[in-house]
């Protein structure tokens, strides 16, 4: 069950180390988007969130988190884990199977990256969308942003 406040529009599940919870992790955030009126939204949120679950199922260690927030005109994706490993950009011929979700998150969403914390292992690969005027949620949450707190590094993918 996840641990949401309705104010702020912000879920957050833990998920099992399990490829198979990729798949129910998309319904999960399409229910949630739908529940928030944003379902102009929901397509490429879904998919971006599969491919960003997906890496951290693979290639990353558990525990796996997910979350989801709407706040002003910003929504925002991110997806933990625990693993050494950093997200990277594969230069791919047009035969291979594999390998394109950094390519396809970056094309849906506004802006993505990874941000890490000095001296923790682990990772947060997160992506944001504007959200139209006509869905955005209440501007209280306006002034709470988190302030470039010493040791954690943001950046785009390499």
């Amino acid at each position: 069950m996840p641990d949401s406040t309705p104010d702020a529009r912000v879920v957050n599940w833990e998920l099992p180390h399990d490829l198979s919870m990729a798949g129910k992790a998309r319904g999960m955030v399409r229910e949630t988007l739908l529940s928030w009126g944003l379902q102009a939204l929901a397509d490429d949120v879904v998919l971006a969130t599969g491919e960003l679950l997906a890496n951290a199922l693979a290639y990353g260690a558990p525990p796996i988190g997910l979350a989801l927030s709407a706040r002003g005109d910003e929504l925002r994706v991110e997806v933990t884990d625990h693993g050494r490993g950093r997200p990277r950009r594969l230069d791919l011929g047009v035969e291979a199977v594999h390998g394109r979700g950094l390519a396809i998150v970056e094309a849906l969403a506004a802006e993505c990256g990874v941000t890490t914390r000095s001296g923790v292992v682990g990772k947060t690969v997160w992506a944001r969308w504007r959200v139209p005027a006509r869905c955005a949620p209440p501007a209280q949450d306006a002034g709470r942003r988190a302030s470039g707190a010493t040791g954690i590094a943001c950046e785009p993918f390499p």
